[in-house]
C-alpha cells in the first residue's frame, strides 16, 4: 500500500522527502554562528527558556570563535569518513539564527554558501524574530539553493509557554508561519512533548493545531531534563509537576499524535538524544534509530499511519 505521500513507510519521512529533492546523499552540518537571543540579551528576557541548555545539541567541532567556514570544514572532515561524495546544509542551530541585522545575516549566509560542498541552508530561529525584510532576503536564497527557516514553537498552549519562560505567545507562531508562507519559503516547526503541566489531551491537540498551520516539516522530542538548566531546579523542587514517558507510552503518545497530524506535514524527528552526562530523566538508553524502528513497528501493529484521523 502507497500511502498519500508516495511511499509505503507510515509516516510522511524527512530522508525520503531529501531523497526526492537532491541527486545525491545531503547532510547537515550545524554551525554556532556567535547569535544570542531575544529571552537572554534583556530585550524579551535574560534567563532563556527553563530547559534550554543550548550546548547539549551542538557537536564538538562547534565553536562560535571559529568561523563558518571553519566549522562547516571540521564537520564535513567528521561525516565524509563515513559517507564520501555527499552535499551538505549549513544548519544555523544555536540560538536564534535570524536574530541581527540584515547586513551581519547576509555575510554568514554568503560565506556558508560560497563552500563548495553547501548546496542550502536551514535557519533555526524563534517564531518573534523575523521580519519582511529578512524574509524577503532568505527568499531570494531560495530561489538559488533548498533554504528552510525552523522555529520554535515547543508548545501551542499560551499557559506553558509562560511557565517554561519561552516570552512569546503560540500566536507569534502563527504569524510567524503565515507571513513566512507569503514569501514562499520552506518551513518547520519544532514541538517538545510532555512538558510540564500538559495533559495528553494538551499534546494530542497539538497536533490538530500544527496541522492547520502552513508548516512543511516538523521535529518532535520528548521532554528531557538537562543539568544546568533552570527546569533542572524546578524538577527538583516541585517534581510533581512532571510527568516522564517510559520509551512504550511514548511510542503510543507519538503514533495517536501522528494519527491526527496533516499527512502533507514530513517529519523529520521523532525523539532528541542529550549528551548522557548531562542528561538526568528520562534515561532510555536508545539511539534516533532505534526509537523510529518502535514507532514503525508498532504503527504496523496497531495498523495504523500519520493523518489516519485527520
Amino acid at each position: 500500500m502507497l500511502y498519500p505521500w508516495g511511499t509505503k513507510r507510515r509516516f510522511n519521512s524527512y530522508s525520503d522527502y531529501i531523497k526526492k529533492i537532491f541527486s545525491e546523499r545531503v547532510q547537515k552540518i550545524s554551525i554556532d554562528a556567535g547569535f544570542t537571543c531575544p529571552n537572554r540579551d534583556n530585550t524579551k528576557g535574560s534567563s532563556g527558556c527553563t530547559y534550554c541548555n543550548n550546548t547539549n545539541f551542538r557537536p564538538s567541532y562547534i565553536k562560535p570563535q571559529k568561523s563558518v567556514t571553519q566549522q562547516l570544514n571540521q564537520g564535513i572532515a567528521f561525516f565524509s569518513k563515513k559517507y564520501k561524495g555527499q552535499k551538505y546544509l549549513a544548519y544555523f542551530q544555536s540560538f536564534t539564527n535570524t536574530y541581527a541585522s540584515l547586513s551581519i545575516l547576509k555575510s554568514l549566509y554568503t560565506e556558508a554558501l560560497q563552500h563548495p560542498l553547501v548546496t542550502g541552508l536551514v535557519i533555526s530561529t524563534r517564531p518573534d524574530a523575523i521580519s519582511e525584510e529578512i524574509l524577503e532576503y532568505i527568499r531570494e536564497l531560495s530561489q538559488k539553493y533548498y533554504v528552510a527557516i525552523e522555529y520554535g514553537v515547543e508548545s501551542t498552549v499560551n499557559r506553558t509557554l509562560e511557565k517554561i519562560n519561552r516570552c512569546h505567545t503560540y500566536e507569534d507562531a502563527e504569524k510567524a508561519f503565515e507571513l513566512t508562507a507569503l514569501f514562499n519559503i520552506q518551513t518547520g516547526a519544532h514541538l517538545i512533548l510532555g512538558l510540564p503541566g500538559e495533559t495528553r489531551e494538551d499534546i494530542l491537540n497539538h497536533a490538530k493545531k500544527i496541522s492547520r498551520l502552513q508548516v512543511h516539516t516538523l521535529k518532535l522530542h520528548q521532554l528531557q531534563i538537562n543539568k544546568n538548566t533552570r527546569m533542572y531546579s524546578d524538577y527538583l523542587e516541585h517534581a510533581e509537576e512532571f510527568r516522564f514517558y517510559n520509551i512504550t507510552e511514548y511510542v503510543d503518545l507519538v503514533i495517536d499524535f501522528l494519527e491526527l497530524l496533516n499527512p502533507a506535514i514530513i517529519v523529520e524527528r521523532f525523539a532528541s538524544e542529550s549528551p548522557i552526562n548531562q542528561l538526568v530523566i528520562p534515561k532510555w538508553g536508545l539511539k534516533n534509530f532505534e526509537i523510529v524502528s518502535k514507532i514503525e513497528k508498532r504503527l504496523e501493529e496497531r495498523d495504523t499511519w500519520q493523518g489516519k484521523k485527520y
